[in-house]
This record gives structure tokens, C-alpha cells and sequence, in this order.
């Protein structure tokens, strides 16, 4: 694969941190990544963003961003409100191509959730990673309302011939309560996809060269790590002992 969309069930559940696991083992294994940010909103001109957090965190060899607004809105509302052009899904397409011929990975990371609007036109990430005919990475939160969202992101991209790479959860809690512990089992029949890997709450505060340490036990051999998927389920799985 030399594109990957990387998407989300909603916004701040751990898309930039998950993108940069993967961008660390790809590194790791000797392959050259860059990372596409196609509208990076809520940020200002001289403050780091989320293509640059990736970099520092995995050290990927490259990155671009093709929009930047200053409000934390959708990226079409965002770009109307700083009268700014907006990033059209053929925009992102063309660059991540352009990318792929330089570098072996090139992980394009959205805003938001998979139809959250990048235009006045209603494009959206899902509309560039049908153009780029790139699978998408599903990057859910762990607890309770996760299954009702990953199905809606599912049902989105198989209703758009898109393949879904998988699913991984963005943020695991050291002491994950119930639902979190039953949607280990529940979300890959849920969303049509296996689920690939959980990355520790708090992973995107480590040292980077802790985090490119870490990423292998939080992702599994599908994206280059040997996290054991049933093994995890195992560990947190327990009988119903009620009456």
C-alpha cells in the first residue's frame, strides 16, 4: 500500500497519535513516509500541527498540509468563516499522488470524522480516498457509542466502494470499564474490519524516541507491529457473573 487515508468516528480520539504509529514502524522497517494533512484547523500559522506532531513523534522523513485555519471548526465552515479557498477532495488527491512518487508510505490524515465537509460543495475525505482508490484506517474512541459510529463509518464507505483497512482505537484506558472491555470483541463484527491495534491513553505525551520504541506493541503485524489482538481481548474479557 502506498497510500493510506487515515480517518476517524469523530474528532480529538487519537487520529494523529495512531497515524504516527504507524508512520514509526513503517520508518522502522526502512521505508520513507510522509504524511498528508489535508486541512489543519484550529491552529495558528506558527503553531505546530497535527502533520508536524507526526513527524516529531514517529519521524517520518516528510509532511505537507494543505490548508491551515485558525478556528477548530469542519474545514469548509472553517475556511468560509477565515476567507480562505478551501481543500477540495481532488486537491487532496493530486497531492498525496505527487507525494507517493517520492516517498513509499504516505498516510493522509483527515479532520474529524470521514464526511465531515472540506468544501461548499460537500467534498469530503471520503470522496479523495475513492479518487485515490486508497483503503482508509478507521480510528475509533473505546467507550460506549463506538459501535453505533464505527457502523455508520463502515456502511459510509462500503456504500462508496472504498475498502477499510481496519479499525483501531485511538486511546485505551488504563482501566478500561465495561463497555470499553465488550467492544473489543464487538466492534470488528460491527464495523466489517479487524480490528488492528489500541494505542495507550496518554501515548502522544511520550519522549519520540519512547514512541517509536512503544508503537510495535500497540499495532499489529497488519501495520507493521505485533500487538496480539486476541490476546488483548483475552486480557480484558471477563465472565458475566451476575445472578
Amino acid at each position: 500500500m502506498g497510500i493510506i487515508v487515515v480517518s476517524g468516528t469523530g474528532t480529538e480520539i487519537g487520529k494523529t497519535v495512531v497515524t504516527a504509529a504507524v508512520a514509526a514502524l513503517a520508518t522502522a522497517a526502512g521505508r520513507t513516509v510522509a504524511v498528508l494533512k489535508p486541512a489543519q484547523t484550529g491552529v495558528g500559522p506558527d503553531e505546530r500541527g497535527d502533520a508536524d506532531e507526526v513527524v516529531r513523534l514517529s519521524g517520518a522523513a516528510g509532511s505537507a498540509e494543505l490548508g491551515r485555519f485558525p478556528e477548530p471548526l469542519a474545514p469548509g465552515t472553517a475556511a468560509r468563516r477565515a476567507g480562505l479557498a478551501p481543500v477540495g477532495p481532488g486537491e487532496v488527491a493530486e497531492a498525496a499522488r505527487k507525494l507517493a512518487g517520492e516517498y513509499d508510505l504516505v498516510l493522509v490524515e483527515g479532520a474529524g470524522g470521514l464526511l465531515v465537509r472540506f468544501d461548499e460543495d460537500g467534498g469530503t475525505l471520503a470522496d479523495a480516498a475513492a479518487l485515490l482508490g486508497a483503503p482508509v484506517l478507521t480510528v475509533v474512541p473505546a467507550g460506549l457509542g463506538t459501535l453505533n459510529s464505527a457502523t455508520l463509518t463502515a456502511e459510509a464507505l462500503r456504500a462508496r466502494g472504498i475498502a477499510q483497512l481496519g479499525v483501531v482505537i485511538g486511546s485505551w484506558p488504563d482501566a478500561p470499564d465495561l463497555a470499553m472491555r465488550c467492544n473489543l470483541a464487538d466492534l470488528p463484527r460491527e464495523a466489517g474490519a479487524p480490528l488492528l491495534g489500541a494505542v495507550p491513553e496518554g501515548s502522544g505525551s511520550l519522549d519520540p524516541a519512547d514512541f517509536r520504541a512503544a508503537a510495535a506493541d500497540w499495532l499489529g503485524p497488519e501495520l507493521g507491529g505485533r500487538w496480539d489482538g486476541e490476546a488483548f481481548r483475552e486480557r480484558f474479557t471477563q465472565p458475566y457473573t451476575g445472578v
